[in-house]
């Protein structure tokens, strides 16, 4: 299985995004990959910055770039966190939403990595922006750090809805969690089981259709897992009939996950709408770091509907 090559992690160097670039050093020293740290100031072009402060704005948004490269170079070069990793450094005058895609995107980076923001009832409301707007506009795999990075990964949850989304996040699930054992999760319903129930149709019939679901659900989990290259001693498989969003959150509290990959369909004309119910859920509920893979396909190819699941 290929590795990572190119590594980045943008920071605002607060103490959050701070462990979202310890986990950049320890993902770069395992892959021995190529590790950039990007530092976006927000200044935006200079416009409000140079309505307050005038023909002064530029020396003193010059004086800001140098004083926080200083302080990403004191970061970097701290040994205590480094491991060895020498990472190249990023100051830009713009916003991090912006430029953090698109420097990505130019030098086909394998991941980003951001920190969360907000505790508690606030992050239920809203992702950290920077966080959230990487989610919506990356093309590139993104890991959203929430925990301190204390050791590798040791159990890794991949929610699986069969998109080749599906196929790529357990890839580089593989790839940040080498060591990890990996549970491949998936969440069935009955197609018209509603109208099934409103017709009168027998309990014990459901359940049987119910049966027949799971064990396709669970063949098509092995299948792809072979084709994602796992040797069987190395992933379990788990089928869950219902709610995608609260089984998955349940089986990652269950089973003691502290890493969870998921597919985020292709950037569309909506991305600019908040993500969708299963990820914003997710991200909400679970208190691990989380990996967001890309659905490679444009997002006329999906199938009708797709787009909504785990967006």
């Amino acid at each position: 299985m290929s590795k990572l090559h190119h590594i980045i992690a943008a920071t605002d160097l607060s103490p959050a995004s701070l462990q979202a670039v310890d986990r950049g050093f320890d993902l770069a020293s395992r892959a021995d990959a190529r590790y950039t740290l990007i530092h976006a100031l927000g200044l935006d072009a200079l416009g409000p910055l140079r309505n307050l402060l005038g023909d002064d704005a530029e020396i003193v948004a010059a004086k800001a770039l140098q004083r926080q490269y200083e302080a990403m170079a004191a970061i970097a070069g701290d040994a205590a966190r480094n491991r060895g990793v020498i990472a190249e450094l990023k100051v830009e005058a713009g916003l991090a939403q912006f430029f953090v895609p698109a420097f990505a995107a130019s030098v086909a980076a394998d991941l980003v990595i951001v920190g969360a923001h907000g505790e508690g009832a606030l992050r239920r409301l809203l992702l950290g922006s920077t966080a959230s707007h990487l989610l919506r506009r990356s093309t590139c795999p993104v890991l959203i750090v929430k925990t301190p990075c204390s050791s590798h990964y040791t159990r890794a949850l991949v929610a699986v809805d069969f998109s080749p989304a599906s196929l790529a996040a357990i890839r580089m699930a593989r790839k940040i969690a080498c060591r990890a054992d990996l549970l491949l999760h998936h969440t069935f319903d009955v197609p018209f089981e509603g109208m099934l129930q409103y017709a009168g149709v027998s309990q014990e019939v459901i359940h049987g259709y119910r049966a027949e679901a799971r064990e396709r659900a669970l063949h098509r989990l092995h299948g792809l897992a072979a084709e994602a290259g796992l040797d069987r001693s190395h992933y379990t498989v788990m089928v869950e009939h219902g709610d995608a969003a609260r089984h998955i959150a349940d089986a990652q509290r269950r089973h003691g996950c502290d890493l969870l990959a998921m597919g985020k369909h292709g950037t569309h004309v909506t991305e600019e709408l908040l993500i969708g119910s299963v990820t914003r859920h997710v991200l909400a509920e679970c208190d691990v770091d989380t990996l967001v893979v890309v659905d490679p396909r444009p997002a006329a190819l999906l199938p009708a509907g797709a787009e909504e699941e785990f967006v």
